[in-house]
């Protein structure tokens, strides 16, 4: 079975990492700071948004692979990818903001747990019921 959901997805959120970087970086650039964050808030948020990101999703991705290569149904990867891609960029917005409105991180964060979850559950249960 050709693998077709986890490219659309890994590509989308590899566009936003790479957006998320860009950031970083402009903002290292204006305020001089190379290493570090000097105590810079909008700089911490940034790089915390970047951190973040790389974190979570890469593991989230490796699930729907796994998932999409066990044969799941393509509504189960697709979804999961959709919703993936919603919670970051809901984490993404609601960190990088000062002050931070909490509704849009928690958010983010309960969308990215209930996607990693999901998918390491129906991950275990397939082959546990190919038996």
């Amino acid at each position: 079975m050709p693998v077709v959901v986890t490219p659309i997805f890994a590509g989308l959120l590899a566009l936003l990492y790479l957006a998320l970087s860009v950031r970083v970086i402009n903002s290292r650039h204006a305020e001089q700071i190379a290493l570090g964050d000097k105590g810079n808030r909008a700089l911490q948020r940034r790089i915390r948004v970047h951190s973040n990101f790389a974190e979570y999703t890469p593991f989230a991705l490796l699930l729907i692979l796994i998932l999409e290569l066990q044969g799941a149904w393509t509504w189960l990867t697709a979804g999961l990818g959709l919703f993936l891609l919603i919670g970051r960029c809901l984490h993404a917005y609601g960190v990088s903001q000062d002050p931070e409105p909490l509704k849009f991180r928690t958010t983010g964060t309960a969308i990215t747990f209930g996607v990693l979850g999901t998918a390491a559950f129906a991950t275990l249960l397939i082959p546990l019921l190919s038996f």
